[in-house]
C-alpha cells in the first residue's frame, strides 16, 4: 500500500489490519514511489494499491516503473484516488497497467474483497508454481534416474566384460603360475619338462634338474606365523629367479619345495655352480616384519639322459637326491646316484614291513634296568622294543624305524609301545611280590609327540590303573626343537604325573632354553660322552653337563657304561642314575620280574652283564638294595 498522505495511509491500514490474520497476509507500506520501488525488489506481492497523484513520482510513473522490472511485472496494481470524475486518470491508469480503480472513501468490504481476491490468486498461482516446480524437478529426477539407470546398467556390463576377461586371465595364470609367488606351478613345469626332455632326445642334448627344500621353513611357520611363512616363501622365489638365468624355468611344487630346470648346452656341466649361487643366496639373512630369518637350502640335482629317462623320472630322482642332501646336511647339494634308488627302495620296504610288523604281532618288549650310581639300587626300568624281523631275525626295531619316513606310522609304533608298557607295569605291580614300584621309561620313535599321541599316551595309564609316575617318556633334542604347540603337550602330560626325560643329550647340540622352560625331571647323558671320560677333557665335560642339571634340578642318567672306572668317575661327579653293560644286559619280562623280586627281598641283586669287554671289570653281583 502506497501513499504519501498519513492519514490516508493509516486509514487504508486499518481496513485491511484487521483481515491481515484471517487471510494470512503481511501489509507493507510505502510513502512514496521510490520506497515502493525498494520494496517490490525485495518482497513478492499479491496486490499492490497504489495512490495516484504523489509528490515527485506519481501513481502511474510508479506503476510503469514497477511492471517494467521482469520480477514484478505480473503483479495487480489497484489504483486509489480521490478525484471521482477524473475519467482521463482512470483512463491512464488502465494503460499503465492497473488491475482496478477505486475512490475514496473506499467502502471497506470492497476493499477487503478484492484484495482477498488477489491474495487468494496469488496463493493459487504460487501452489501451482509450486506444483509445477515439483513435477519439474520431479521429471528432472525421473530423467537423471534414467540416465544413471542406463549408466549403471552399461557400467555393469562393462565391468562384466572386464571380470570376465581378468577372470579368463587368472584362470590361465593359475594354470601354469603359482598363486603366492608368481612361479610355475607343478603344471606347467612338468609340460615344459616334458618339452625339455622331448628337444634333448631328438637333438641328443641334456638338462638339469634342481629340486630344492627350504631347511627350517616349518619352525618359521610354526614359531612366526602362517603370513611369514607366506611372505618368506616370496622372497625366496625372488632370490631364486636373480639366481638363474631368464631362460632357466623356476617353478614352485608346493610348501617349500621348488625346482629349477636347466636346458641348453653346458646345462649338467652348469648344474653345480647354479646349485652354489642359490645357496649362499638363500644363506643370507631374510628380514620379514621385524624378524631376522635365517634359513638355508637342500638341493637335490638330477640329470637327463644320464640320471632318467623320462620327465616322471627325473623330478623324482632329483628329490631323492634333496632327501639325502637334507639328512646328510643343511643347505647342502647332493647329486642323484643309483643307490639312491636302492635307498629308496629299502625304506619302502621297512615301510611295508613296519605296517605288517603292527599287524601280525611281531613286536615285543624286553627291559633293562637302571640303578643308582652310588648305592647300585634299581631305579627305573628301560624298555627296548624288539621286532622279530621276517627277514633279519629278532632286532633291536630303533635301528630301522629311523628309516620310516610315515610319521603316523611311527606313532602307532610308539602308542603299542606305550600301551605294552603300561600293561607290563601294572602287572608287575599287582603281583604277589611285594615288588619295588620302579618308573617304566620309553623312548619314543615318532619325530615329535602332539596333542592326539600324548591323549593316547594317558588313555593308556588310565586303562591299566597306573598312577602318571609310573610311566617316563624319553624325548630327544631333536624331537624338541622348532615345535610351538610341544609346551602345552609336555605340560599337559606333566600335569598328569608323567615323567619327562631329555634322552641322548649332548649328541645334537645342548637345548638350554627347552630345558629351562619344559617340565623335565631327567637329563640322560648320551653314551658317547660316558665313553669319552678317559679322554682328554673327557670329565670336564660330563662334569659341566650335571652342573648344568644340577642348576636345572634335573636327575642325571648316564647311558652305556660299560666299566667300572667309568662307574667310579660317575659315582665322583655325583651322577644320579647309570644303565649299560656293566650293569645289565637287556632282559626278557621274566629276568626283569626276578631282579625286581629280588630287590623286593632285600638280596644282592643278580646281575645280568653283557659279555666280558677289553679292560672291563663284571663283578657278578653289586649293591645292596634297601
Amino acid at each position: 500500500m502506497v501513499n504519501d498522505d498519513a492519514a490516508s495511509l493509516f486509514a487504508l491500514e486499518s481496513l485491511l489490519t484487521s483481515a491481515t490474520d484471517l487471510l494470512n497476509y503481511e501489509l507493507v507500506t510505502a510513502t512514496s514511489g521510490h520506497e515502493a520501488l525498494r520494496k517490490v525488489l525485495t518482497h513478492e506481492f499479491a496486490v499492490i494499491l497504489l495512490d495516484v497523484n504523489m509528490p515527485g513520482m506519481d501513481g502511474f510513473e510508479t506503476a510503469e516503473a514497477i511492471h517494467s522490472h521482469p520480477r514484478t511485472s505480473s503483479v495487480p496494481i489497484i489504483f486509489i484516488t480521490a478525484y471521482f470524475a477524473d475519467e482521463m486518470h482512470r483512463l491512464k491508469a488502465y494503460q499503465a497497467g492497473a488491475a482496478d480503480y477505486l475512490f475514496t472513501p473506499v467502502i471497506p468490504q470492497v476493499l477487503q474483497t478484492k484484495v482477498a481476491v488477489f491474495v487468494d490468486l496469488t496463493r493459487k498461482n504460487l501452489e501451482l508454481r509450486a506444483k509445477t516446480d515439483e513435477l519439474s524437478k520431479l521429471y528432472q529426477d525421473l530423467r537423471v534416474q534414467r540416465i544413471q539407470d542406463l549408466e549403471r546398467i552399461n557400467g555393469e556390463l562393462e565391468q562384466e566384460v572386464a571380470e570376465r576377461k581378468l577372470a579368463e586371465q587368472r584362470a590361465h595364470d593359475l594354470s601354469i603360475r603359482d598363486a603366492l609367488t608368481g612361479l610355475v606351478n607343478r603344471r606347467s613345469l612338468i609340460q615344459q619338462l616334458e618339452h625339455a626332455v622331448a628337444t634333448c632326445d631328438r637333438h641328443q642334448g641334456e638338462c638339469a634338474l634342481l629340486f630344492l627344500d627350504l631347511d627350517r621353513f616349518k619352525q618359521v611357520n610354526d614359531n612366526l606365523g602362517h603370513h611369514i611363512g607366506d611372505e618368506l616363501l616370496r622372497q625366496v622365489a625372488a632370490r631364486l629367479l636373480s639366481s638363474v638365468r631368464v631362460s632357466d624355468v623356476v617353478a614352485r611344487l608346493g610348501g617349500d619345495e621348488f625346482v629349477v630346470l636347466l636346458e641348453g648346452k653346458g646345462a649338467a656341466a652348469n648344474a653345480a655352480r647354479v646349485a652354489r649361487k642359490i645357496s649362499q643366496a638363500h644363506a643370507r639373512r631374510f628380514d620379514i616384519d621385524n624378524h631376522a630369518i635365517n634359513t638355508g637350502t637342500s638341493i637335490g640335482i638330477a640329470l637327463y639322459p644320464q640320471d632318467a629317462d623320462n620327465a616322471a623320472a627325473l623330478i623324482r630322482n632329483a628329490d631323492r637326491a634333496m632327501y639325502h642332501a637334507k639328512q646328510n646336511q643343511r643347505g647342502g647339494i647332493e647329486f642323484f646316484r643309483e643307490e639312491l634308488n636302492a635307498r629308496e627302495t629299502e625304506r619302502a620296504l621297512w615301510t611295508k614291513e613296519l605296517k605288517d610288523a603292527l599287524e601280525n604281532g611281531e613286536f615285543s618288549l624286553a627291559f633293562l634296568p637302571r640303578a643308582c650310581v652310588a648305592t647300585g639300587e634299581l631305579r627305573g626300568i628301560e624298555t627296548q622294543l624288539a621286532w622279530r624281523h621276517p627277514r633279519h631275525g629278532l632286532v633291536d626295531a630303533r635301528q630301522y624305524v629311523a628309516e620310516v619316513p610315515d610319521r603316523a606310522l611311527l606313532e602307532r609304533v610308539d602308542d603299542w609301545t606305550i600301551g605294552e608298557a603300561c600293561v607290563q607295569a601294572s602287572q608287575w605291580r599287582e603281583s604277589a611280590a611285594e615288588l619295588p614300584a620302579l618308573p617304566v621309561s620309553v623312548r619314543l620313535v615318532s619325530p615329535g609327540i602332539g596333542a592326539p599321541l600324548a591323549e593316547r599316551i594317558l588313555a593308556h595309564v588310565r586303562a591299566c590303573k597306573l598312577p602318571g609316575d609310573a610311566l617316563e617318556l624319553q624325548l630327544t633334542e631333536q624331537m624338541l626343537a622348532g615345535r610351538r604347540d610341544l609346551d602345552a603337550v609336555l605340560h599337559g602330560l606333566h600335569e598328569r604325573g608323567v615323567q619327562l626325560a631329555v634322552d641322548d643329550f649332548g649328541s645334537a647340540g645342548p637345548g638350554l632354553g627347552l630345558l629351562r622352560t619344559l617340565p623335565f625331571s631327567a637329563l640322560r647323558i648320551d653314551a658317547s660322552l660316558v665313553h669319552a671320560l678317559d679322554e682328554k677333557g673327557g670329565q670336564d665335560m660330563l662334569a659341566a653337563l650335571v652342573h648344568l642339571a644340577r642348576a636345572l634340578g634335573l636327575r642325571v642318567l648316564a647311558k652305556g657304561v660299560h666299566t667300572s672306572a667309568q662307574l667310579a668317575a660317575l659315582h665322583s661327579l655325583a651322577c644320579d642314575e647309570y644303565h649299560g653293560d656293566f650293569l645289565s644286559r637287556v632282559l626278557p619280562a621274566a629276568p626283569m620280574l626276578a631282579m625286581l623280586g629280588q630287590a623286593a627281598r632285600n638280596n644282592p641283586i643278580e646281575l645280568h652283564p653283557a659279555p666280558s669287554r677289553a679292560n672291563q671289570s663284571t663283578p657278578r653281583k653289586r649293591g645292596q638294595s634297601r
